[in-house]
């Protein structure tokens, strides 16, 4: 495991970790009595007319980063207002990369558990030190490390407020409510950009913000149907017919598009920062599931708008490349992955086949694309004639690409992903210590840092708040209304 950077600090000494400013206490002496009305007036006024004075935003934070090493986005700060996967996996990256997280989740209340819906998305759920199940579902560790957690009911006047005050010092906002629900509590793009016009606000929804399906909910399953991946995952009809078990579309193993959006969702970030930076200018960014999948279906998509053929399912071959899949060998299987015609001879060369590289039909990737059906069984014959371990020891030694199928206890174990350290190990307050999955990101000047462990809901709340200058009483005071 990945030992913890050095200067590790507790979630209380973090609340400015890689902030260029943070929110201070504001000045002594704030009138209490009407103190929710005095601070967020849009509980008798229009909402978007609230404002901190400037003084209590412009100071510098307490505390230093936790190693001394840079990170990309230092000082950048980001409101973090969505759940289960595609915008928490996008904040984690930007997180990893040094920006100031803000995970708002709803608070607990009657008929809900409050915060993310993935916390609750269990089993497997985190054990504490004593091996008890705590409330913690991995899948909810799995995307939220490096953030702090605060409690905001949006719903609530005063809790749009508090948001409306983020947002108007932050530089990013990420959302994926329904398409009319932030617009609701005055949370839209226009409002808050109109209060801040270097904000950075991007939405994530299934469909988009335009469109007929503008107004669906969007899951990440409903999008891979939807968006053509399942018609090409899964066994060929002439492997398995469509009726029979094992048969028919399949969808991938993890919610790539839910994967894929997140990711999409950080570049776009990343280039309307550079822009804002340039320009002074944020903007929105619409980012939707179905764009995302479609735009993934890559040379596949290319090849029906070039032909009009819609592809099919060929199970674990290669619609383009030929041999590009699986094949079983004599106690188990092993993917054989030819990339070009050199890599063909070299596999026949250790096959004992020669002569099926210099075979006018196989000797060049179009002709073995044409004559899959030929050669596939030939090269399935042989390929059981030896072991796993021989296969990918001979292929390896003459640079032929081949790989095992791996579980994921084998994954971990592997000595490749040992020696680039993609496991981490953070201190949690209920299990000790909980490893996580590490960023693959590799930069040599400014490091991913693991500063913090997915929160506990709401865990910083009253620390994130007396940064924007609220002091007990006025925590309480809006607790007591509900907001926080």
């Amino acid at each position: 495991m990945t030992p913890l950077p050095s200067g590790l600090v507790s979630r209380q000494l973090s609340a400015g970790v890689q902030a260029a400013r943070a929110i201070k206490r504001a000045a002594a002496g704030r009138p209490r009595e009407g103190f929710i009305t005095t601070i967020f007036p849009d509980a008798q006024m229009s909402m978007g007319t609230d404002n901190l004075p400037m003084s209590d935003i412009t100071k510098t934070p307490d505390h230093a980063p936790a190693s001394d090493a840079p990170q990309a986005l230092a000082g950048v700060r980001v409101i973090d207002l969505s759940r289960v996967l595609a915008g928490p996996w996008c904040t984690q990256v930007l997180a990893d990369l040094g920006a100031d997280v803000i995970k708002i989740e709803r608070p607990p209340g009657r008929g809900h558990p409050g915060g993310d819906d993935t916390r609750g998305w269990g089993p497997p759920f985190l054990r504490d030190s004593a091996g008890r199940e705590t409330g913690e579902a991995v899948y909810y560790l799995g995307t939220n490390r490096n953030k702090r957690s605060i409690t905001i009911d949006i719903a609530t006047i005063a809790g749009a407020g508090i948001v409306r005050k983020l947002a108007s010092q932050f530089d990013v906002l990420v959302e994926n409510f329904k398409v009319g629900d932030m617009a609701r509590h005055g949370l839209d793009a226009a409002t808050l950009l109109a209060l801040n016009p270097r904000l950075v606000y991007c939405s994530i929804t299934g469909y988009g913000q335009t469109g007929p399906y503008r107004d669906r909910a969007g899951y990440d399953y409903a999008v891979q149907g939807l968006g053509g991946l399942m018609s090409v995952t899964g066994p060929s009809r002439a492997e398995i017919a469509d009726d029979a078990p094992g048969g028919g579309p399949q969808k991938v193993g993890v919610a790539v598009a839910d994967l894929f959006t997140g990711m999409y969702a950080v570049t776009a970030i990343l280039a309307a920062l550079r822009y804002r930076d340039a320009t002074g200018q944020g903007q929105a960014i619409d980012m939707a599931l179905l764009d995302t999948q479609v735009a993934m279906l890559a040379n596949l998509g290319a090849g029906y708008l070039a032909t009009g053929v819609a592809p099919q399912r060929a199970g674990n071959a290669h619609q383009n490349i030929v041999p590009y899949q699986v094949f079983e060998v004599a106690d188990g299987h092993l993917i054989l992955a030819v990339g070009n015609d050199a890599q063909f001879a070299r596999f026949c060369a250790v096959a004992s086949r020669p002569e099926l590289a210099t075979d006018s039909r196989f000797a060049v990737n179009a002709g073995r694309v044409r004559h899959r059906a030929t050669l596939v069984p030939i090269l399935a014959a042989v390929l059981k004639e030896r072991s796993r371990g021989a296969w990918l020891a001979a292929l390896e030694a003459a640079k032929v690409p081949c790989g095992p199928i791996n579980d994921l206890a084998e994954v971990f174990a592997d000595p490749q992903v040992r020696s680039r350290a993609m496991t981490v190990e953070l201190p949690h307050p209920l299990a000790g210590a909980v490893r996580v999955v590490a960023s693959p990101l590799k930069l040599s000047k400014t490091p991913v840092q693991y500063r913090l462990a997915p929160p506990l809901l709401g865990a910083d709340t009253d620390a994130v708040l007396r940064e924007f200058g609220l002091d007990a009483e006025a925590i309480a005071d809006l607790r007591a209304a509900g907001a926080v």
